[in-house]
C-alpha cells in the first residue's frame, strides 16, 4: 500500500521538472539578451569617445600650426564647411592638409578657425555626423545628428 502512494505522488509530479527547466532557460535567455545589449551600448560609447578624443587631437594640430606660422595669424581664419583654399603658401597649405585630415578621420568632418587679430584668441570648430546606429535602427528617416567640438585658445600674448 505504502508503495501504491508513492507510484501515484510520483505519477502527479510528472512534468514539473520540464517548466522547471523552461523558466530557467527563459530566465538565462532573458539574461543573456540584456547582456548583449549592454555590450552593444559600450560599444557606442567608447567609438563616441574615440571620435572626441580624434578631434582634440586634431584641433591641437591646427593650433599649432598657427602658432608655428604666427607671423601669418589672419590669414588662418576659415568657415566652417567652406572648401580648402588654393594656393601654395604655407597657411593655405596647413588648412588644407588639416581640412583632409578632420574629413579622413571623422564622419562626415567638417572644420573652421576663427582667429581674433585683436586678442591673439583662435577658436577651432570641428562637427562630424553622430555615429547613432541604434536611433537609425528605431527610425530610418531620422536625419543624421551632428557633434560639434569647440576649442579657444590663446595662441600668444598680447
Amino acid at each position: 500500500m505504502a508503495n501504491r502512494t508513492v507510484q501515484q505522488a510520483m505519477s502527479r509530479q510528472r512534468g514539473a521538472g520540464l517548466i522547471e527547466v523552461l523558466v530557467t532557460v527563459l530566465i538565462l535567455a532573458t539574461s543573456l539578451l540584456a547582456m548583449g545589449a549592454l555590450q552593444n551600448r559600450s560599444l557606442q560609447f567608447n567609438h563616441s569617445a574615440y571620435l572626441r578624443s580624434q578631434a582634440n587631437l586634431l584641433a591641437y594640430d591646427i593650433l599649432d600650426r598657427v602658432r608655428i606660422n604666427s607671423d601669418e595669424f589672419e590669414a588662418y581664419s576659415h568657415d566652417l564647411g567652406d572648401d580648402a583654399p588654393g594656393g601654395g603658401d604655407v597657411t593655405n597649405a596647413d588648412i588644407s592638409d588639416w581640412l583632409n585630415a578632420v574629413a579622413g578621420t571623422l564622419p562626415g568632418g567638417e572644420g573652421g578657425i576663427d582667429c581674433e587679430d585683436a586678442t591673439w584668441v583662435c577658436t577651432v570648430t570641428i562637427r562630424w555626423i553622430d555615429d547613432d546606429r541604434l536611433a537609425a535602427e528605431i527610425d530610418e528617416d531620422a536625419a543624421q545628428e551632428t557633434t560639434t567640438f569647440t576649442y579657444s585658445t590663446r595662441v600668444r600674448a598680447k
